[in-house]
């Protein structure tokens, strides 16, 4: 499944919910909604929504509730997104222009800092307290990840280890939210399904990590050049970490020197991806990913049988054959 389309039982959830939020982000300020209206035509798959729906359904049913945890995760997941982009000084998201790029990176941090004052405001007015706990956890956590990524990236000392606890804290955390957040929604939700739910949400996000730093290797950009922005970066990803582990001491040197002191010269890039590659990092963190990802459908298949059931194991074939 390389393609991705929204699950059938949630289909007119997701029309709802968009349309809605759409309705609740705008504003009286000019500025803000020429932003959020770039925002809302660039926007990526709704995948967290989706899960926030998919798993209300497999535990129980959809309701308000659970509305508002799709709108406060989406919210959070944007707010994110904003921040980050201008942390990495990034131009581009999803090959369009960021919005740092586009309206510099005040804007793009008020910007971020008012989605996260809506979800807050929602969570209060809605008295969704349970939900707002469990995203406010995920904040602290994929801070601590963003800040561990960042030491690790500086001294050139990452372990496989320290990679799974940094992914785990900024990528899986907000999976781990919008699935906990969505079952906790339906109000039917047992312990043993929370549990069930929060399992599948934490393996699933490190599959859907681990699969972007394969992409941050094989991909191109928009202009056809390859990608490689973990390694200007110097970020130590699964791929380079296993690579590394292979060879003896003196090569390991050797490539993180390039890393360090030659990271925006072409030539030196393809040197550490050819690298990579011969030495069996990118199938090795794929064998990772679907290793991840079957133990996740195990654990989607302590839920009983229905259309919800069967569209979360889709999507998790889904986030093992990516290719963008």
């Amino acid at each position: 499944m390389k393609e991705f389309s929204i699950p059938s039982c949630i289909q007119s959830d997701i029309i709802t919910f968009e349309e809605v939020f759409k309705k609740e982000i705008a504003t009286s300020t000019r500025l803000l909604n020429l932003i959020t209206s770039y925002i809302l035509k660039t926007k990526g798959k709704q995948l967290r929504p989706i899960l926030v729906f998919l798993s209300a359904r497999m535990c129980g049913s959809i309701n308000e509730s659970t509305y508002s945890a799709a709108y406060m995760i989406e919210l959070l997941h944007t707010a994110t997104l904003l921040h980050d982009d201008v942390v990495d000084n990034a131009e581009k998201r999803r090959n369009f222009f960021s919005i740092n790029a586009l309206w510099k990176n005040k804007i793009a941090v008020l910007v971020g800092d008012y989605f996260l004052a809506k979800g807050l405001l929602h969570a209060i007015d809605k008295q969704e307290f349970e939900i707002l706990h469990i995203i406010s956890n995920a904040v602290k956590e994929m801070s601590e990840g963003e800040l561990l990524q960042v030491e690790k990236a500086r001294g050139l000392n990452n372990t496989e280890e320290i990679y799974f606890e940094i992914i785990r804290k900024k990528t899986a955390a907000l999976f781990i939210a919008a699935m906990t957040s969505g079952a906790v929604s339906s109000k039917q939700c047992s312990q043993q399904q929370k549990d069930s739910i929060q399992k599948i949400a934490e393996i699933l996000g490190l599959a859907f990590q681990i699969k972007d730093d394969i992409l941050d290797y094989t991909s191109t950009n928009i202009i056809g050049k390859p990608a490689w922005n973990d390694l200007k970066e110097q970020k130590m990803t699964l791929p380079l970490l296993h690579a590394l582990h292979k060879v003896p001491k003196n090569e390991q040197r050797h490539i993180k020197s390039l890393l360090k002191k030659h990271k925006n010269k072409h030539s030196k890039l393809q040197e550490i991806v050819d690298f990579v590659t011969n030495n069996g990092g990118i199938e090795y963190a794929q064998q990772k990913i679907d290793e991840l990802c079957n133990e996740a459908k195990q654990h989607v298949n302590v839920f009983p049988p229905s259309e919800s059931r069967d569209a979360m194991i889709n999507l998790i074939q889904f986030v093992s054959t990516r290719e963008k």
